[in-house]
This record gives C-alpha cells, structure tokens and sequence, in this order.
C-alpha cells in the first residue's frame, strides 16, 4: 500500500525567494524517482504568472518534471494531469476562492483520490491549510475567518503564525470562546509533514520554527510544539 503525504508549509519557500529551497528538497525526498513529477496548482493566486516562474525556476533548479494547473485559461483534462504526478503543489493566496474554483471543476474529489493513491499533496498558506477540515484564512478583507476546507486530513490549521501579528491572538480567541477546541499553528520557514493521516512531524527550514497545536487544559491555553 502506498503511503500517504502531506506536506503544509506556514510561510516562505520558492514564492519569497529561490534561496536554497530546503523544503522543497525534503517534499522532492518523499518520491523514489529520479526525475519526480510535480504539478503546480497556483488557483489561489489568480494563476499569477509570477508565481509560475518562480515555481519552474525552483524545482527545474532540482530537476525535476515540472507542470503547471491554470483555471482562467483554458483548463486541460484534470484528472489526467493529476493522477500522472508524483505530487502536487498548491500556491498561496486567497483560500476560499480557490476552493470555490476548485469545487466548480471538481479538483477537490480528484485531489482527494490522488492522496489515496499516494500522490503527495503540499503547498504553502492556501496551499497548507486546503487539506484540513478547517482552516484559518484572511481571504476576507478586515478580520481573519475558519472556513471549511477539503478534509483531507482532520483538524483546523493556521499558516503564518508567527509572521503574522493577528494570528496567534486570533487563535488563542476562538479556543477560548470554544467556537473550535484545538489549532495546528505551522510558523514561517516551517512545514507539518503528515503521514499516513496520523504521523506528525515538524519540518524547520528556517532557524527553530516550529508547529504547535493550540488547546484549552483545565481552563488555560495549551501550546504543544509538534
């Protein structure tokens, strides 16, 4: 049986700057073959073709089979593209309407078949938090939201936690009030590899960032580094 992966990153990688694209190695390490194909789904971001570029130059770079999703131009068979990968990456940006997207051409069932297949799923922000039940998102313009997500995975997931001062108190907020009762928090430089549905590991790309789940214990904030 194949195993399962998904690789969520809090912040940071090829969309800031090629670097030295360490996590993007260790998404690459994932795949037994030579040459891995990786797909890039950058619907969050408007299809920016920026975006594009840095993703063609970043995993080129790591020779990699590298292609590319748009949705507003014409859009290819998406089943064939996806199902002929070794994983997908999801772009950054705003998350719900890239699940509205999504949903109108029926990614979100193929990407889920793909998982099971053993595709390995990542990407960054919006790219993080779409494999969760829940995630936190400022895909709104004043204040931060959790909106349903794909359920890939069980949970709600917030990216940015440290590079984003609304964040942490956000969170901490919503566990308090009980409108949710636990958070996987993924910092900047940091990614939550996900095996199996079940295995956690955080993945520090940066310099000590870490991923936490936030919950309530005996009436105070719990913070559990992963």
């Amino acid at each position: 049986m194949n195993s399962k992966h998904i690789v969520a990153i809090g912040g940071g990688g090829f969309g800031r700057s090629l670097g030295s694209l360490e996590i993007e190695k260790y998404i690459i390490s994932l795949i037994n073959n030579k040459r891995p194909k990786i797909c890039f789904i950058p619907t969050a971001s408007g299809d920016s073709s920026l975006y594009k570029l840095n993703f063609y130059r970043a995993f080129s770079k790591l020779d990699c089979i590298t292609s590319h999703i748009d949705f507003f131009s014409r859009t290819e068979n998406l089943e064939k593209i996806v199902f002929n990968q070794d994983i997908i990456y999801v772009g950054g940006g705003n998350t719900k309407s890239m699940l509205a997207v999504w949903k109108e051409w029926n990614l979100h069932n193929i990407l889920q078949k793909a998982y099971e297949k053993g595709i390995v799923m990542s990407g960054v922000s919006a790219g993080a938090i779409c494999w969760f039940e829940k995630g936190v998102t400022d895909s709104f313009a004043r204040e931060l939201n959790i909106i349903d997500c794909l359920g890939i995975v069980d949970g709600i997931a917030c990216p940015h936690f440290d590079e984003e001062k609304e964040r942490e108190p956000y969170v901490n907020d919503v566990i308090q009030r009980e409108i949710i009762e636990s958070c996987i928090c993924i910092e900047g430089n940091c990614a939550l590899h996900i095996k199996n549905d079940s295995e956690y590991s955080s993945i520090d790309f940066g310099n000590g960032k870490k991923c936490f789940k936030v919950t309530m214990e005996n009436n105070n904030l719990k913070k559990e580094i992963l």
